[in-house]
């Protein structure tokens, strides 16, 4: 069994979420619960879980004053939040899951299809998390990227391209390093439009500043700083060309 714990000063919402694992997960346990940071903090002092549920918003605190009281996090953390764009988008820098209050099951079966195929590293992602957070400007230095064994914690300026691979997306690096993400290519279409990256075709998510040029012939195409050949879609080369003349 897996063994959870559930901190959330709603009451409702822990009856509600035991009974949607009960549902959807009988693997999972249930072996404490708490209602705010100070009872969940004294909580995770004596019981040891596998997986944390932990609500942003309570009344003595946040669900961050929590973890930033504990001496490690060797435990998979799943937030329940209320629709917080600033916080969700740091969520999804850091590859940590989070379920939007109230939870869909089919979105927490996700979430926990993740808990035992992957290597956990949660205090190297909430350290990202937290630098996200405290960061309300456009550009991040950091992505934390899950490929199937592991995640990886990459520099987005090291980030060349990426290419969509069915489901998946490959990412490639400026020292020629590559990596499979268990994403589509637009879950980081919506991530890093902001960051200087340009989709120039259904397959394709650029890096601006490793564009080398630009050549209009054979349907016109894109040559990277690493030699690399990238396609533009007829419908985007308009866009491509006032993109490349703006930079």
């Amino acid at each position: 069994m897996i063994k959870a714990i559930i901190i959330d000063d709603m009451e409702q919402a822990r009856i509600t979420l035991k009974k949607d694992l009960q549902a959807y997960a009988p693997e999972v346990e249930v072996i404490a619960e708490a209602g705010g940071v100070v009872e969940g903090a004294r909580v995770l002092k004596t019981v040891k879980p596998d997986i944390l549920f932990l609500d942003i918003q309570m009344q003595d605190g946040s669900g961050f004053d929590l973890l930033d009281i504990l001496k490690e996090i060797n435990f998979k953390i799943i937030f329940i939040t209320a629709s917080d764009a600033h916080a969700i988008k740091a969520f999804r820098y850091a590859a940590i899951d989070y379920l939007l209050k109230p939870v869909d099951p089919d979105e927490l079966k996700e979430a926990l299809k993740k808990f035992g195929s992957e290597k956990m590293n949660e205090a190297e992602k909430y350290k990202l998390l937290n630098d996200t957070l405290k960061s309300r400007q456009k550009t991040h230095e950091k992505l934390a990227l899950h490929t199937q064994d592991k995640i990886h914690i990459v520099n987005i300026s090291d980030i060349m391209r990426c290419e969509s691979n069915v489901n998946y997306t490959e990412f490639y690096f400026t020292n020629a390093k590559k990596l499979l993400v268990t994403k589509t290519l637009k879950d980081f279409e919506d991530l890093l439009g902001d960051q200087g990256f340009y989709r120039v075709h259904q397959s394709h998510l650029i890096n601006t500043r490793y564009v080398k040029e630009f050549v209009k012939t054979d349907g016109g195409y894109l040559i990277m700083n690493d030699g690399c050949s990238v396609p533009v879609s007829t419908r985007k080369r308009p866009d491509v060309i006032k993109m490349l003349e703006e930079l």
